[in-house]
């Protein structure tokens, strides 16, 4: 499947604020965000000045934010809602943790890697296992008490010490277990929404895959 190798930056711009796409650069460099306040595209200026947008709008663009915060396609992304839709709960809610829940947000979680599309390089490269078994599918639903590991041979790789020395890298979660010597961590709990630092009204997308 294919997958947008374009500048990360963009999608930043398009929604209007930062979304931490290239890890420790999103906190060393100045952000384009910041320099050029208004979407890319030659009408950019135009859409800023806008004052309202359509209730559709509003929807369609929480979607897009979420969608490339945890870096899926839209076919993934809409699987990922109908099988939300489909258990008990809150869909919004349900919605979430399965993002979070996703093998390489596991990984970025646990600092093995700067970024999630940096978690997801290591996924497929083979480089993570879990529960004692190589896996290299990034949509792979973790479960609670599930340990996963940076492989032994793999563990003194540059690109995840230097995740794992950065200066910026997120605080682990308290759902999260971490033995960062032996690049082991485990999840300890399933999590709740509230246990979720994201900035999202999945409401919005709920009401916009309702339609």
């Amino acid at each position: 499947m294919a997958r947008y190798n374009g500048p990360v930056c963009k999608l930043c711009r398009r929604e209007g604020q930062k979304l931490f796409l290239k890890g420790q650069k999103c906190y060393t460099e100045k952000c384009p965000v910041e320099r050029r306040a208004y979407p890319p595209g030659q009408h950019g200026p135009a859409q800023a000045r806008r004052r309202k947008q359509s209730d559709y709008a509003v929807q369609l663009r929480e979607k897009q934010k979420v969608k490339r915060i945890y870096g899926l396609h839209e076919k993934q992304f809409r699987n990922l809602f109908e099988r939300a839709n489909n258990i008990p709960g809150i869909t919004g809610d349900n919605l979430i943790v399965a993002l979070e829940s996703r093998l390489d947000n596991i990984v970025f979680r646990f600092g093995f890697a700067s970024s999630r599309a940096a978690a997801r390089q290591l996924v497929r490269h083979r480089h993570v296992e879990v529960n004692g078994r190589i896996v290299d599918v990034p949509s792979f639903q973790v479960s609670a008490g599930d340990e996963i590991a940076v492989k032994p041979r793999s563990k003194d790789l540059l690109p995840v010490q230097a995740a794992l020395e950065a200066r910026t890298r997120p605080s682990l979660l308290d759902w999260l277990a971490l033995d960062e010597k032996a690049r082991v961590g485990r999840m300890t709990r399933q999590p709740t929404r509230s246990d979720i630092p994201l900035a999202a009204q999945e409401q919005l997308i709920v009401e916009l895959y309702s339609k």
